[in-house]
């Protein structure tokens, strides 16, 4: 008997119920866990010492302001040991009743080298399928670490030459991220990592997507991180235009997202949809927010004839697109920019992050954040000298500049050229940040207010 099967279902639910809230991926934080079940157990095999096994959970939520309440599905691959070693006994559940380490198996190399081994064979276990791309897409053998931070994913590498990312949270259907990887690598894209295998099951007839391997791209550096350090070399130089600036990167950005956009466009197709449609759908949103936002209300006259502008457009054309892009889901390597992590915006649901929408709302995600980037550097900062918050916009506006540059350069089309349309995206993402920094960081909001207040400026 392994030691995953000494340890009861009810304890495992106890201990992940009061587990589960901590966990930076757990999206639920703030609502009510009214009921846990583990609806999988999946041994994943062992090793000595060691034994693994892939849950799935179920947590039903109590009515909430913004969902109603809800039934989640995570995944939480489990280790289990007699005792737990140093690397993973910060990670461990809080067992009720049990004389076994039960902890994130994500923690543990010896299990994430089963789950390599897995997608190296091409594996089933149980219902779960590892799926690779070709016969010799993964090597057996791997050793991995788990990767950073956590987000709402976990991320590990498998010999320093893959990433495998585990999607935490769990939705039946086609996951984007692996969808568009799959479309991009049939175009032959070099603006993204190749795409080497996927983790699929099937439970109670339904697919779902449980995670992805592509390249590992090790000599990266973050589009956030660059970015910043150009900003911080501006505001530390006070040039308007300092000798080592970031236009020439956001130039060549804008070209990578273009050559992205084109390639999904050609795999996936594109059509037309009346532009109300998307606008009214971003109307919606801004009123909503006025409600959660002190001060939005009087941005409301403006952004309505905003919209209205942005409709009388007629008709745009939409595609596939990244759908949460920012600075920080691009990496520049020696050669080029990669996009990465094309799910979508967390909080829309697999059908909504799959929904072709038009290739202005990822441009207008990346202005967002060249803003973000120059101004958060000023929050907090005494006697921010208006010749210093001066140099800032200067720095959007370049950097935004050339992005479109680059992007046109590309496609023969100015996404500047669309002015109504494009702010309408735009006040869209900063109204989202808006409500988002006004519940979780209040010192950050002027950012979007900025923003919001040259998109659709309050009358006087």
């Amino acid at each position: 008997m392994t030691d995953s099967m000494r340890v009861t279902t009810v304890d495992l639910e106890t201990a992940l119920l009061a587990w589960m809230p901590q966990q930076r991926w757990f999206a639920a934080k703030g609502s009510v866990m009214v009921s846990l079940d583990v609806v999988e157990r999946v041994p994943l095999g062992s090793r000595p010492g060691v034994s693994a096994e892939h849950v799935l959970v179920d947590i039903g939520l109590g009515a909430h302001v913004d969902d109603g309440g809800q039934v989640q599905r995570y995944q939480v691959p489990l280790g289990f040991r007699r005792t737990a070693s140093d690397e993973v006994a910060a990670w461990q559940l809080p067992m009720p009743s049990s004389d076994i380490a039960v902890y994130d198996g994500l923690r543990d190399p010896a299990i994430i080298a089963m789950y390599g081994d897995a997608l190296a064979a091409a594996e089933s276990i149980g219902p779960i399928d590892f799926r690779s791309v070709a016969a010799d897409s993964v090597n057996s053998g791997m050793l991995g670490r788990v990767l950073g931070a956590e987000q709402s994913n976990t991320s590990v590498v498998l010999g320093e030459v893959l990433l495998l990312k585990f999607f935490r949270r769990v939705a039946p259907g086609v996951n984007p991220d692996i969808e568009l990887h799959r479309a991009l690598a049939d175009t032959g894209c070099r603006n993204v990592a190749p795409l080497h295998a996927w983790i699929e099951m099937q439970s109670d007839g339904e697919l779902s997507m449980l995670g992805m391997a592509h390249d590992f791209v090790a000599d990266s550096a973050e589009g956030w991180t660059t970015a910043l350090t150009s900003v911080r070399d501006l505001l530390a130089s006070g040039l308007a235009q300092p000798d080592a600036d970031f236009a020439p990167e956001a130039y060549l950005l804008g070209e990578a997202v273009a050559h992205v956009h084109a390639d999904l466009a050609q795999q996936l197709g594109t059509s037309e949809r009346p532009a109300k449609s998307s606008v009214d759908e971003i109307l919606e949103r801004v009123e909503a927010a006025a409600e959660a936002v002190p001060g939005l209300a009087a941005h409301l006259p403006a952004a309505r004839e905003l919209i209205a502008r942005a409709e009388a457009a007629g008709t745009t054309t939409v595609q596939r697109i990244h759908g949460d892009l920012h600075l920080g889901q691009v990496l520049r390597t020696p050669s080029t920019w990669l996009l990465i992590d094309f799910e979508g915006e967390p909080a829309k649901s697999l059908e909504e992050r799959r929904r072709p929408d038009s290739a202005l709302r990822d441009v207008a995600g990346m202005l967002r954040s060249f803003d973000y980037a120059a101004h958060n550097l000023l929050l907090g900062e005494s006697g921010v000298t208006d010749e210093v918050a001066a140099l800032a916009t200067e720095w959007v506006e370049r950097n935004s500049s050339a992005f479109c540059d680059g992007y046109a350069s590309v496609t023969g089309s100015d996404p500047r050229s669309e002015t109504a349309l494009l702010g309408a995206y735009e006040l869209d993402k900063a109204v989202y940040e808006a409500v988002y920094e006004a519940r979780n960081r209040p010192t950050w909001l002027d950012i979007p207010m900025r923003a919001i207040r040259r998109l659709a400026p309050a009358p006087e």
